[in-house]
């Protein structure tokens, strides 16, 4: 053997290790044999933009008085830049909110929405009040909370990973938002035209679901979900909502669904609300009767709950060291931050109450838990969303001039103007980076993305927007210490440490 030869056997010798090295890197970035990353909780909450709740984060308005105290080293965000605080282009400037005050609902319909941010001058934000409600402050949804208020988001923001630039997958309010987290695909409604809730085939609204007792609606989807493709490849998995057990039933098996919870304000809010699971819309992942596990041990699995349980079973799950690897958490309506209906402060206790337990439990240390919304609620943000699926129905889209969100020749895919506004995401798992501010441009399906590339489930395909969707990949590192629990006073929001609260 020559010198030559020696030297080629070398190099390829070298170009082969390093290959496998690239290849077993790979792998353990997407494999579910080497991924630390075995669970996956996705807690969705309501209506609420980037800016509502982040706008001056980590600073809250009153800094010598706050109880909350930012780190030294916490990199800034994408929120109010002074000129918006102080020279808004729409009728007032962003106001702090008292949570004493009842809020109300805004205008967040796919064309309203649409019309706020005005072709991106996003000055016509003031007066998109939906509520009938006398009392409604027309400026309302200029306003937003701090760190004094949503205390225990802008902790976990400190202590783990948040995106400033995520987004919601489409315009439009929650159902829209619920089903393009599962799918990505909003497209293939039956009936093609429903009260202005289904238009074309694509639903724009909150039209309620066909296979749900608890429900008055017509409206179906075909194409596949999430749950489909983890079904496929026997991946446990489950989507647990509050007030999802029926609270009776009629002599011919259906569902009643009528429990309720006093929320801060001393109303009486129904738990369930079918709108908002987006599973019911699908014949092969609906659970139309409400019909419970056959036992705790087949939580996650196929049985005559079809995957869709009430939120006790999630805390049966754990307690039965059997939680489903993917698990999506549905509040109950009081405490999902709703306006009108709901608060932060009974959001925030749900939130705590929830991560708290999860951290406790045997799995946190291959869990990530995702914190996010379904929708803006029409709350004023200040970034304009790429657009980067285009649609022109004459009646309803009205982000550029009246039919326009540009232009599409794809007459089967219209009504799906996206991105949407800017919403919330918060990452927590021993595995994120810790105080990290990530600028990845993100949507709804990027949750999809990183639940069918953990498992190697593939894609949703169908024109899903998966095919768009950012990686959550740079939130995490694998590599480092993972990240100690995190456990904050449910009240408050407060670090507790030793069993005393510490502020900071």
């Amino acid at each position: 053997m020559n010198y030559l030869t020696m030297l080629h056997l070398i190099l390829l010798f070298i170009f082969l290790y390093f290959l496998f090295l690239y290849v077993g890197i790979s792998k353990y970035v997407f494999s579910e044999n080497n991924h630390p990353i075995k669970h996956i909780i996705i807690i969705i909450q309501e209506n609420t933009s980037f800016d509502h709740y982040f706008g001056t984060y980590p600073h809250p308005i009153k800094l010598n008085e706050s109880k909350f105290k930012p780190s030294e080293n916490t990199p800034s965000v994408n929120g109010f830049p002074n000129v918006i605080m102080n020279n808004n282009p729409n009728l007032v400037n962003p106001f702090l909110l008292n949570v004493s005050t009842p809020t109300c609902d805004m205008n967040h319909t796919y064309s309203g929405l649409q019309q706020a941010y005005n072709g991106g001058l996003l000055n016509k934000f003031v007066g998109n009040i939906e509520s009938k409600s006398s009392d409604c402050n027309p400026n309302q949804s200029l306003g937003f909370y701090d760190g004094d208020t949503v205390t225990a988001l802008w902790n976990y923001a400190q202590k783990f990973s948040m995106s400033d630039n995520f987004y919601s997958t489409i315009f439009g309010p929650s159902t829209p938002g619920y089903i393009n987290i599962i799918s990505g695909q909003t497209h293939g409604a039956t009936p093609y035209n429903l009260d202005n809730e289904i238009v074309n085939g694509t639903i724009i609204s909150d039209a309620e679901p066909f296979f749900d007792d608890c429900s008055h609606g017509k409206a179906f989807l075909k194409g596949k979900n999430i749950g489909d493709l983890l079904n496929l490849k026997n991946i446990t998995w489950g989507w647990f909502q509050g007030g999802f057990k029926p609270s009776n039933m009629t002599v011919d098996g259906r569902a009643i669904c009528h429990t309720q919870h006093v929320n801060y304000y001393g109303v009486n809010i129904r738990d369930y609300m079918a709108i908002v699971n987006p599973f019911q819309y699908y014949k092969s992942t609906a659970n139309p009767h409400h019909l419970p596990p056959i036992s705790i041990s087949n939580i996650g699995h196929t049985d005559q709950s079809n995957h869709q349980y009430d939120m006790n079973y999630f805390w049966e799950s754990i307690n039965a060291n059997n939680l489903p690897s993917v698990s999506f958490l549905r509040s109950s309506a009081y405490q999902d931050g709703h306006p009108n209906y709901s608060d932060p402060l009974d959001e925030q206790t749900f939130l705590v109450n929830t991560i708290n337990k999860i951290q406790n439990s045997g799995f946190w240390n291959d869990s990530a838990i995702i914190i996010t919304y379904d929708d803006s609620g029409g709350w004023y943000d200040h970034v304009m969303p790429p657009i980067v699926n285009q649609s022109n129905d004459p009646n309803n889209d009205l982000l550029l001039e009246n039919g326009f969100c540009g232009h599409n020749n794809d007459k089967e895919n219209q009504n799906r103007c996206g991105y949407g506004p800017r919403l919330p995401f918060i990452l927590i798992s021993p595995w994120s980076k810790s105080n990290y501010i990530d600028h990845t441009l993100l949507d709804q399906t990027s949750i999809l993305k990183f639940i069918e590339d953990n498992w190697n489930l593939g894609e949703i395909g169908n024109k899903s927007f998966d095919l768009y969707s950012g990686t959550l990949l740079n939130m995490f590192d694998f590599n480092q210490n993972p990240n100690k629990k995190l456990i904050l006073d449910p009240k408050v929001g407060s670090i507790i440490l030793n069993n005393t609260l510490d502020t900071k």
